[in-house]
């Protein structure tokens, strides 16, 4: 059963990722942040070593991230707040708009993730990420069909 906590931190949240979902532009994504702000992304599928990004850093992730995705949808499926942080978890995915290695134009990627987001002055401070992203096969690959391969491609 989803929660989504009744709170302004966790409002900001929710609006973030739907900001993010429809490629916000660089000022409305920084409109969330504090200009001090370091995203910390734990380390995953698409980016082994992790990643610790400036605000600056992020924008410009996020002008690949438009150049790489045709789509994309983050939802907050519960979201909790605690003083001047929340605990949010995110159903992601992704169509990419160019090939990735051996995935294909059109090929959806999909990712659970747990964000931890640290709140000053109304505004995201800190963000730290662990994205689990379901296996990443081409469709018409070894494992599809048997419900263990994630995204499908379509």
């Amino acid at each position: 059963m989803s929660s989504i906590d009744d709170h302004p931190n966790v409002t900001t949240t929710v609006r973030y990722h739907e900001a993010v979902s429809r490629f916000a532009d660089t000022e409305e994504l920084a409109s969330f942040f504090h200009p001090d702000a370091v995203h910390t992304q734990l380390p995953n599928v698409l980016f082994p070593e992790g990643t610790v990004r400036t605000m600056k850093e992020v924008a410009a992730a996020s002008e690949q991230g438009r150049a790489m995705l045709s789509e994309q949808s983050f939802e907050v499926v519960e979201a909790l707040a605690s003083g001047n942080r929340v605990a949010a978890e995110v159903a992601w995915s992704g169509m990419l708009a160019v090939p990735m290695g051996a995935l294909p134009a059109g090929h959806v990627l999909r990712a659970h993730v747990a964000t931890f987001l640290e709140f000053r002055d109304g505004r995201i401070i800190a963000q730290r990420n662990y994205d689990c992203y379901e296996p990443l096969r081409p469709a018409g690959s070894e494992g599809e069909g048997t419900g263990e391969e994630g995204a499908d491609g379509v």
